[in-house]
């Protein structure tokens, strides 16, 4: 039995809906959708499925998935908290069931109507029954009830010690819109941004602005994973998981953590980091491009720190001259990500990161031997290096 996740299984197929703000179906529907494309991709059929893994927060259980999609007997299944924190984190659980043996061929999958249905946007503001609300009693009082505003008030203090501007934030915005341009599976296919758009842009809560949030996306995606020595006979290129981890910081909160010494960067992130490199042997000048979570503009920034791209504070000079496009130094979303293709809590990510091993992305790099794909950031977060097949 391995002693390491590296090079023990592979993404051999994907598969999604359409994205759109009324998918006019249920979320059950969206999630069979995208599993079954991502099996035929796969060239496999559904009763070669024995594995399924999903997020906490994903509405439709296994067992209903498995029995609309025509898939058999099931030897694991499991979820990951916490969100789009849980990007990853299901494909760690995928890679150790398949290395460990304990499924061979494992489904990943998240569905939901965000827009037409449970807007994600709202936060606490429709009450919780967990034991988050321990926490989230201190901000509550004060207005603190959603994503946007949690993620300002990180974005507020990274700026005052690092003098980052919003203009800073909108060279993410505009970069990544560039990308949704050429996607025609991206909500704003053909929908450029520009600086001065981003600019006059309504304030959501300061200082970020309406083109500094992810979209709210009804739609489903998914993918599978197995071995390596399986993934040699499957018709596409298989994504090879190099290095794959989450991680939880030190006297961590979900979505807040505001009472640690410092709240203008994410330890979490520099956890999952620490681990990936180590696992993969490589580093940030092996990475050839990114799929950085990117629920709010500041967030990518962040993670280009915590990955080693740049120094602290740096994230806002590193995306500058074009750093981030197709020809720059980490072409990152190359998909549009969620900012510009569609939010599916990070699962939309992970397509575009096997497509670039691929080669076959809308917005294909020259270079493409090793991608960084990232889970959440402000909630326990993962991320995972995929590679090419030796």
């Amino acid at each position: 039995m391995s002693t390491t996740l590296k090079d023990e299984a592979a993404i051999v197929g994907i598969g999604q809906t359409e994205f759109s703000k009324n998918s006019g179906r249920s979320e059950l529907q969206l999630a069979s959708e995208a599993v079954a494309a991502a099996i035929e991709d796969a060239g496999l059929r559904p009763a070669d499925i024995d594995g399924m893994t999903t997020f906490s927060m994903d509405a439709n259980q296994e067992i209903e998935v498995a029995r609309a999609v025509g898939i058999g007997n099931l030897t694991y299944f499991g979820r990951v908290e916490y969100g789009g924190g849980a990007a990853i984190g299901v494909m760690l659980q995928a890679a150790m069931a398949v290395a460990t043996g304990v499924a061979d061929t494992v489904v990943v999958y998240r569905a939901f109507n965000e827009r037409s249905g449970r807007r994600y946007s709202t936060g606490i503001a429709e009450g919780i029954v967990t034991a988050d609300l321990i926490h989230w009693s201190w901000y509550l009082p004060f207005g603190l009830l959603t994503p946007a505003s949690w993620v300002a008030m990180f974005t507020q203090r990274y700026m005052h010690e690092y003098g980052c501007k919003s203009r800073d934030l909108a060279e993410v915005a505009v970069t990544t819109r560039q990308h949704a341009v050429n996607n025609p599976n991206a909500w704003f296919y053909e929908r450029p941004l520009t600086v001065e758009d981003h600019q006059s842009s309504r304030m959501i809560c300061e200082p970020l602005r309406l083109f500094d949030c992810c979209q709210e996306s009804d739609g489903g995606a998914a993918c599978v994973v197995t071995s390596i020595e399986r993934a040699r006979d499957l018709p596409h290129r298989p994504a090879v998981i190099r290095g794959v981890a989450q991680a939880a910081g030190a006297d961590q909160e979900n979505m807040t953590s505001f009472y640690r010494p410092s709240i203008s960067h994410r330890p979490e992130m520099d956890l999952v980091a620490k681990q990936v490199y180590a696992m993969s042997g490589l580093g940030p000048d092996d990475i050839d491009a990114a799929i950085l979570y990117d629920a709010f503009t500041p967030i990518v920034l962040w993670q280009l720190e915590s990955f080693g791209f740049c120094a602290r504070g740096e994230g806002k000079d590193f995306v500058m001259d074009g750093n981030l496009g197709v020809g720059g130094r980490l072409p990152t979303n190359t998909n549009g990500g969620q900012l510009s293709e569609a939010y599916i809590h990070g699962m939309n990510g992970i397509s575009e990161g096997v497509r670039l091993i691929r080669g076959d992305s809308c917005n294909q790099p020259e270079k493409n031997d090793h991608v960084l794909v990232t889970g959440g950031v402000g909630v326990p977060t993962s991320g995972m290096i995929l590679g090419q097949l030796d």
